[in-house]
């Protein structure tokens, strides 16, 4: 099997990269990948899976050239694949990454599933006209709606590490906002099973089952860690580091894998101490 990975050398596609078996043939690439239509398509052909993982980050403050990077990096290399793959007589399946924000914000109490309809806001309609371009690429297209992915070697929990290891844990604004998240061996594994269900199309949702209050996700880390969970992080701060990228932690997102739970998937780690004790040690 060869499988090619877009965005191989972020957080998600270095985890992926490791799982795969010696039999099976992975080539990963950046975004030098886009550099034009001919150059993706000659990557891709002969692969039986193609995962697009590709996108910026969008936890930093939002300049207009952020913003542009957000959407070129995501939307349009979703509609150049889309081109790529059309043109090839024999064509692989993709899986493209997309994420929560696609939906309304909602407490704990009321998590969304794949059936619920789209929100409002700049990052849902990112995240729609990410799909959008996705959708157009086959009728099988695997759609995958990340939670916040935790792994040590990168992302939110890398960057909240040291803050809480050195006692500066606290709660965002009330802690009541509620917090969708996925461990990074979850991750991979659902990719995996997603893989090896010829059948599997559509939207999926990619966090565990068990989405928790800020504060508890907080408070979990900070035990893990034997820290204090003490100083607050109010929005008035966040917005003079970040401006508007702030609402990336201040939304409220309760998601629940619902299609995934549905297949039969089995989460290693469903809930929020287990994930702890398996990232913090």
């Amino acid at each position: 099997m060869k499988v090619v990975i877009l965005g191989g050398s972020g957080l998600i596609g270095r985890a992926l990269q490791k799982s795969f078996s010696k039999s099976t043939q992975v080539h990963c690439f950046n975004r030098e990948a886009f550099q034009s239509l001919e150059h993706l398509t000659s990557i891709i052909d002969g692969s039986d899976f193609v995962i697009q993982l590709s996108g910026s980050t969008i936890s930093k403050r939002w300049s207009k050239k952020i913003i542009e990077e957000m959407w070129q990096s995501r939307v349009d290399t979703n509609q150049m694949l889309s081109k790529a793959v059309q043109s090839m007589s024999i064509k692989p399946k993709v899986i493209c990454a997309s994420g929560i924000s696609y939906y309304e914000e909602s407490s704990c109490d009321k998590p969304m599933t794949e059936d619920d309809p789209k929100g409002n806001g700049y990052l849902t309609d990112l995240n729609i006209a990410i799909e959008d371009a996705a959708k157009s690429i086959s009728d099988d297209v695997i759609i995958l709606r990340f939670g916040v992915v935790l792994s040590r070697d990168g992302g939110a929990l890398q960057k909240l590490y040291w803050p809480y290891f050195f006692g500066a844990g606290g709660p965002i604004m009330s802690g009541d906002q509620c917090f969708s998240w996925i461990h990074i061996k979850d991750l991979v594994k659902a990719i995996h099973f997603l893989m090896e269900k010829p059948q599997s199309k559509g939207v999926f949702n990619v966090t565990s089952p068990e989405p928790v209050p800020q504060k508890v996700f907080g408070k979990a880390l900070a035990a893990a860690l034997k820290r204090p969970f003490l100083i607050p992080v109010w929005e008035w701060q966040l917005k003079i580091l970040l401006g508007k990228g702030s609402q990336v932690l201040t939304l409220s997102a309760s998601v629940i894998p619902k299609r995934l739970l549905d297949d039969g998937f089995v989460f290693d780690y469903p809930d929020v101490d287990s994930a702890m004790k398996e990232l913090i040690g």
